[in-house]
């Protein structure tokens, strides 16, 4: 099947690429590949560079090697959760993951991850996986469904959504979900900027592909991949991505923080693309272990 021109319109791509100091001969990986589009803009950048490309999602992938055919001699493929993957012996001049879900995901309907669709509720990243949004949605205690969309989503009302979903079981549908959502939370006007049913859909998104919890995972063991010197950049979308990323930055004995803040989109890229206005980027580097010395930091 013919993939999207424009499967992924990577965010933050010129600061990203300036806080990695990229150079040629560079080895990188691209831990979130997506379409391809921060990998592109990596390989363009010299010619010897080589990235090595993951992605859980097999229609990203695909999207990535059709972008990316023109480099098919530097750039190699793994398809699994950044989180299972293992390097070998092979050390990184940078990292970078773009987290959350891309602009692709959203737009196909039958990936269940909008409610601006009527799809089935599935919103898996990896396909392969047996639990489903539908699954969560309908066989989770009315206390776990809760717990979930306050952790996840930061719901206030996630004890009365959650007694709604229960009663109004079973629910198969995004546009089912979202509208016993939107029913249950008070009509006051100007209460909302965002549809009644955006937090709750980030929540059940990130539990069905425990988002958070590989996070951690990943963030811990990454920086043993780096050479020193090496960089890594993780673009998140949200607070409880950043405040890990955040954390981890900052107490790894083996990284050095090089944003004091996070980089933000600039104006004309939030008018340009939409997706970028709540994106932050946060860089730090890899200390060689016999020079714990200041590293100067980077952007605003």
């Amino acid at each position: 099947m013919a993939q999207p021109q424009v499967y992924h319109v990577p965010v933050l791509s010129q600061e990203l690429l300036a806080g990695l100091c990229l150079q040629d001969q560079g080895c990188y990986l691209d831990a979130t590949v997506g379409g391809g589009g921060h990998s592109a803009l990596i390989l363009a950048q010299f010619p010897q560079t080589k990235v090595v490309a993951l992605d859980q999602d097999q229609a990203a992938l695909q999207a990535a090697q059709g972008r990316l055919q023109t480099y098919c001699d530097r750039i190699q493929y793994w398809q699994g959760n950044f989180s299972t993957y293992d390097p070998g012996d092979l050390r990184f001049d940078g990292i970078i993951a773009d987290l959350g879900v891309s602009s692709a995901q959203l737009d196909r309907p039958k990936r269940g991850f909008s409610f601006r669709h009527e799809a089935d509720l599935d919103m898996r990243m990896d396909q392969s996986q047996p639990l489903t949004a539908a699954k969560l949605i309908n066989t989770y205690s009315e206390r776990d469904l809760a717990d979930i969309f306050y952790h996840y989503g930061e719901e206030r009302f996630s004890r009365r959504i959650a007694r709604k979903i229960v009663a109004k079981r079973p629910i198969t549908t995004t546009t089912d979900l979202a509208r016993i959502v939107a029913s249950t939370l008070p009509t006051s006007k100007g209460r909302r900027r965002l549809h009644p049913a955006t937090r709750v859909f980030q929540a059940l998104r990130i539990a069905v592909n425990q988002e958070l919890q590989v996070l951690e995972k990943f963030i811990a063991v990454a920086p043993t991949w780096l050479k020193p010197g090496g960089r890594m950049g993780i673009i998140s979308f949200h607070s409880l991505e950043d405040r890990i990323v955040k954390h981890h930055f900052r107490q790894s004995p083996l990284l050095e923080v090089i944003t004091k803040k996070p980089l933000v989109a600039t104006a004309q890229e939030k008018a340009d693309n939409s997706r970028s206005r709540s994106a932050k980027l946060r860089i730090a580097a890899r200390v060689d272990s016999a020079d714990q010395g200041e590293v100067p930091f980077y952007g605003h």
